[in-house]
């Protein structure tokens, strides 16, 4: 008789730890990867997947331009309502100055045989032999050739500051390089802005736990973690850009990705009342709008006049996440990419008058020579 309880017992007990097993792989919750519940809430939602008024687009990146459809890319730009594309990577990737002129001029080449009032091109820097005795010169002289031939305006790549560009004796090029100096100058003479790009999201340099909001960005993109001191501290890194905005206030300056300053807008205000020759624009920064529409609109307001559309990456599905925090008073709609942005994103409400200069009133005024005849006054 107890060998028959004793077995019942452990039975029972086998059973009860069987299902406790079974309800903890229910109860579990979910990693931060996997949960992505659909939301219950009802509300108005505006989906807008072509913008109200015709734009231009600052900041995009098209690599094979020399080659391109533009028939093709101009059809999808059309879709988007795009009046005007802004290919920053006019020189491509080659550090070689005699590839990076004939991928220019192949660029520009094709967009006036095919669409010379849809697209226009900036040209870049070549850091090969930087720190040689006639670089700046050469530099300067490449510039005015490059402008000469048609770009409208000179994008700096992120490299610049990063580890990536070195002098002739192997030492980090500083944003506010002295050696650079003459280049910021020419720019200022021709009248070209300067869109450049320095630094990457702040929190990337902070430590990859739990408290930082980036984490899945930096777990899905580990190329992206920096160190303290990688390779110099993000306040230091944005200084040297500061610098070369105080030192030629003669010269017109389009800081990429809002600064990084997206997500603390009263720093922002106080860059712009330092900077006057400081515009911003907005790529890859919507997300961060999107979750502070109240301030992010008064923002918007103040410097109606100083803020340019932006998109980067060419993605046009992507476009209409920009579109509808722009243009509609939506709520606690997704964002479409979760490892930028987490959270839910909620329409500014821009008027016409600041959508208008956001769109393309402020890029065709300091923008040279764009076609101003597929715009509303």
């Amino acid at each position: 008789m107890k060998k028959v309880i004793l077995l019942l017992s452990i039975t029972v007990s086998a059973s009860f730890s069987a299902c406790a097993q079974d309800a903890s792989k229910v109860t579990q919750p979910l990693g931060f990867e996997e949960y992505d519940p659909i939301s219950t809430l009802k509300v108005e939602e505006h989906v807008v997947r072509r913008a109200k008024f015709p734009f231009i687009d600052v900041h995009n990146h098209q690599y094979q331009m020399p080659t391109q459809d533009l028939k093709a890319l101009t059809a999808q730009m059309d879709s988007l309502n795009m009046g005007i594309m802004v290919n920053l990577s006019g020189r491509g990737w080659s550090q070689e100055w005699s590839e990076g002129t004939a991928t220019l001029k192949g660029s520009l080449e094709n967009i006036a045989k095919n669409q010379p009032k849809r697209i226009a091109v900036f040209t870049n820097l070549q850091f090969k032999g930087f720190g040689e005795s006639d670089w700046s010169a050469k530099a300067v002289k490449q510039l005015e050739e490059d402008v000469k031939m048609g770009a409208k305006g000179l994008k700096i790549y992120k490299s610049l500051g990063f580890s990536g560009i070195k002098d002739d004796k192997g030492n980090r090029v500083a944003v506010s390089d002295p050696r650079l100096q003459p280049v910021w100058q020419k720019c200022g003479e021709l009248g070209i802005p300067v869109l450049i790009h320095t630094a990457d999201v702040p929190s990337f340099w902070d430590p990859m736990d739990r408290y930082n909001e980036r984490w899945l960005e930096l777990k899905t993109h580990p190329g992206r973690r920096r160190g303290a001191n990688d390779p110099i501290p993000f306040d230091s890194l944005i200084a040297e850009q500061h610098h070369i905005f105080r030192k030629n206030p003669k010269t017109t300056f389009i800081n990429a990705h809002m600064g990084w300053y997206p997500n603390n807008l009263k720093k922002l205000d106080s860059l712009m009342i330092a900077f006057p020759n400081m515009y911003v624009e907005i790529g890859a920064v919507i997300a961060e709008l999107g979750r502070q529409p109240r301030t992010a609109k008064k923002f918007f307001n103040k410097y109606q006049d100083r803020v340019l559309f932006g998109k980067d990456s060419w993605v046009p599905s992507e476009y209409a996440t920009y579109f509808r925090v722009l243009e509609t008073e939506d709520e606690y709609f997704p964002y479409h990419k979760k490892y930028h942005a987490f959270w839910r994103m909620y329409g500014m409400g821009l008027s016409d008058e600041v959508l208008k200069k956001l769109y393309y009133k402020n890029a065709l005024k300091i923008i040279p020579g764009l076609d101003k005849s597929q715009f509303p006054k």
